[in-house]
This record gives structure tokens, C-alpha cells and sequence, in this order.
């Protein structure tokens, strides 16, 4: 396995899911490809200048995306897995690289690569590994399921982003307060999934709803029709009788956009 740090490849990585897979490939097979040396044993290399060129510039328009120009972003490890040595690619012109369906770009990944140009076409699986190391919130000890959180149980660390799908969460203020629906065992990161989900209000509450749009807010009363759950979708009827679809977001207060 061989491992490989990179500002620029760890702006794309962070950026993958507001990117469109064949341009967060792009990004991520530029950078990696030179290292893990199938090319040579392919008989080609697709990194033309111009084409690194391009490469860097869309690896810096993600990273001014993401972060904003004063913003530090993570530190990223990406581990190469290596080909099978029986493997013998044909020479290629031009390999595609695609994200195979339902696979995640973080974390534990594959990629796909095949020869759309040359004498054989040949069609193979790269596995890579991403990680995203920050400061997060981690658990200062062991904590039970039904713990109500408190300042002493939480200390910051360098966690992986990109252990699991589900946000870690890196602000005390998001986190003080909520009660653990699983236990963690000491140096756990915290994650979303790992706190119970608030109840904002109850069905038959008087609401406040704040639409919103580009530039622009406005906000009316409704009275909720069921309850309302943290980031979940509940239908509310305002006083002409219309009834309208949001997201609980706070304490009697849900958000629709226009």
C-alpha cells in the first residue's frame, strides 16, 4: 500500500460531493495515477501537460469552493491500494476513469478504470482509501447510551472525516445538552447518528415558518399538523387553510424553500 499526502487532492476529495463524479475523478486520478505506476504497465501515461495543467486549476476551484480563500482544510491521507502483479494492461491512448454505482468517494473506495482507446480494451477496479484528518469532538471517556452530554465528556482530537458517511460534529455548542442514542467507548469522534433526534415541537403547535430564497426571507404562522423532528420533513396549514412541506429546524420553528 502506498501512502500519499496532498493540499490540492484533499480540497477535491472534500469537495467530491458538490462535484459531478467524472469531474471529481479527473481531480483525484491526476494526482494519484503518477504514484501507484500502472500507467508504465500499461506502455502509456495519460497525464499530458496540458491536461495536468487543467487538472490543477479544477483542483483549485474546488478547494476556493469549499474552504473560501482564508479557510485550512483538513489534513488528507489517501492510501493506494496495489494492483494485482499478474495484471497486464494492453498500451491505451486514453483511459476513463468513472465511479462505479453506489460506491462513496471518501473513505473506503474503488474507482474504475478503462481503456476507451487502444489495441485491447480493457476495463479495471482501483482501490483507494481517503481519509480526512481535523479537529473534532471525541468522547473523553467511556459514555453509555442515554448519557446527557456535558463539557467533561468531550475533549477535541484529530478524527477522520471520512470514516463513515455520517458528519462528525466539531462544535460543542451542537452537542452540550443532547443525550447519546449509543454508547462510545473513550476517543470515539462524535457523530450526528450518535445523538438522540430532537422533537422541536408537537403536532397542533402554533409554528413559525420561515421561507426563504435567493436573497431574501420572509416568515408567517401555521400550526403543525404532526410533530416535528430534527431535519425531518413536516406539513404545517397556514391561515388561508393552504398546507405547506418544510424541515423542523428549531424550538416551534420550520423552514421552507421557495
Amino acid at each position: 500500500m502506498l501512502a500519499v499526502t496532498d493540499n490540492a487532492l484533499l480540497c477535491a476529495a472534500r469537495a467530491a460531493h458538490r462535484l459531478p463524479p467524472r469531474r471529481w475523478l479527473g481531480i483525484l486520478l491526476g494526482l494519484l495515477l503518477p504514484a501507484v505506476g500502472w500507467a508504465q504497465a500499461a506502455g502509456s501515461s495519460p497525464l499530458t501537460d496540458a491536461l495536468r495543467g487543467d487538472i490543477e486549476r479544477m483542483a483549485q476551484t474546488a478547494a476556493a469552493t469549499v474552504w473560501g480563500a482564508q479557510a485550512t482544510p483538513p489534513r488528507t491521507e489517501v492510501i493506494v491500494g496495489a494492483l494485482s502483479p499478474q495484471l497486464r494492461l494492453a498500451p491505451c491512448q486514453q483511459v476513463q476513469p468513472y465511479l462505479p454505482p453506489g460506491v462513496r468517494p471518501l473513505g473506503r473506495s474503488r474507482i474504475g478504470l478503462r481503456c476507451i482507446e487502444g489495441p485491447s480494451r480493457w476495463n479495471i477496479s482501483l482501490p483507494v482509501t481517503i481519509k480526512l484528518w481535523a479537529q473534532s469532538l471525541v468522547a473523553s471517556r467511556l459514555l453509555p447510551a442515554g448519557t446527557v452530554l456535558t463539557q467533561d465528556h468531550l475533549r477535541q482530537a484529530e478524527v477522520d472525516l471520512a470514516a463513515r458517511p455520517d458528519p462528525a460534529i466539531g462544535e460543542a455548542q451542537l452537542a452540550l445538552g443532547r443525550t447519546l442514542q449509543r454508547s462510545l467507548a473513550a476517543g470515539d469522534a462524535l457523530r450526528r447518528g450518535d445523538l438522540k433526534t430532537r422533537q422541536f415541537f408537537n403536532g397542533g403547535d402554533t409554528v413559525r415558518i420561515v421561507a426563504q430564497g435567493p436573497g431574501y426571507a420572509i416568515s408567517s404562522e401555521g400550526q403543525a399538523l404532526g410533530p416535528g423532528l430534527e431535519g425531518q420533513t413536516v406539513r404545517v396549514r397556514i391561515d388561508n387553510g393552504r398546507v405547506l412541506s418544510g424541515i423542523a429546524t428549531g424550538e416551534r420553528r420550520i423552514e421552507v424553500a421557495l
